[in-house]
């Protein structure tokens, strides 16, 4: 009775896409939201770009569960980008590290929930529910609401950049110069230039360097620097 309940308040999300390299943690979740959810229609990329390109192609799923640690991004640059390119379609992150600075930046970074990677499917069905009603979800007992400002500033910084400045940005942070990063995206260098000036001054920088390093804050590795008992 009570799953049927559960199905009974979601009836909006009826597809879904998941971002995660795991196989069997999204054949395991897939099932879940077949199942528990009914959630039928269920796509699964193993990549960021991979889901950005089939945003662009059209693809428009109801919900969106996105691991943060995937071959091609790592942290909430992909959150960020994700939600530059799908601005509407609610996004729960879904990840081992459940950290509450992670789940708070997450959310501050615009996810629509957080759910620990290894929850039950009564904990994703309360995600979906509280989403479907136009809520945000985090795990029992964070306070989304408690984070840094220096943080959530440059989260908010980071978040002003249109899909292809945040592109360029990433190859930037990989050490790419202007001319590489115009081959690799096809366009003029010139474009890229004018991206690069529009960008420093989004991030309040004067210089690529201070960009990479705006940037790097919104990896993992950064957001907990100093906290005790992550892992």
């Amino acid at each position: 009775m009570a799953m049927a309940e559960t199905i009974s308040e979601t009836p909006a999300l009826s597809s879904a896409m998941i971002i995660d390299d795991h196989p069997l943690f999204c054949e395991a979740l897939s099932m879940t939201l077949s199942t528990v959810n009914g959630i039928a229609d269920v796509r699964t990329v193993g990549r960021l770009d991979a889901a950005l390109e089939a945003l662009d192609e059209g693809s428009s799923p109801d919900v969106i569960l996105l691991d943060l640690n995937l071959p091609d991004v790592s942290g909430l640059d992909g959150l960020i980008r994700l939600k530059t390119a799908a601005a509407e379609t609610p996004v729960i992150v879904v990840s081992s590290m459940a950290d509450d600075k992670i789940v708070a930046m997450a959310i501050r970074a615009g996810a629509s929930g957080f759910v620990p990677k290894h929850s039950q499917g009564e904990v994703f069905s309360e995600a979906l529910a509280e989403i479907a009603r136009g809520g945000v979800y985090a795990p029992k007992g964070v306070a989304i609401n408690e984070c840094a400002s220096g943080e959530g500033d440059v989260v908010s910084r980071l978040s002003s950049l249109t899909l292809q400045q945040a592109r360029i940005l990433s190859l930037v942070c990989e050490g790419r110069l202007n001319k590489q990063i115009a081959y690799d995206l096809s366009i003029a260098e010139t474009t890229v230039k004018a991206h690069m000036t529009a960008i420093l001054r989004k991030l309040g920088v004067q210089s690529r360097t201070q960009a990479v390093l705006i940037a790097q804050q919104a990896n993992f590795a950064q957001l907990l620097q100093g906290d005790a008992g992550s892992a």
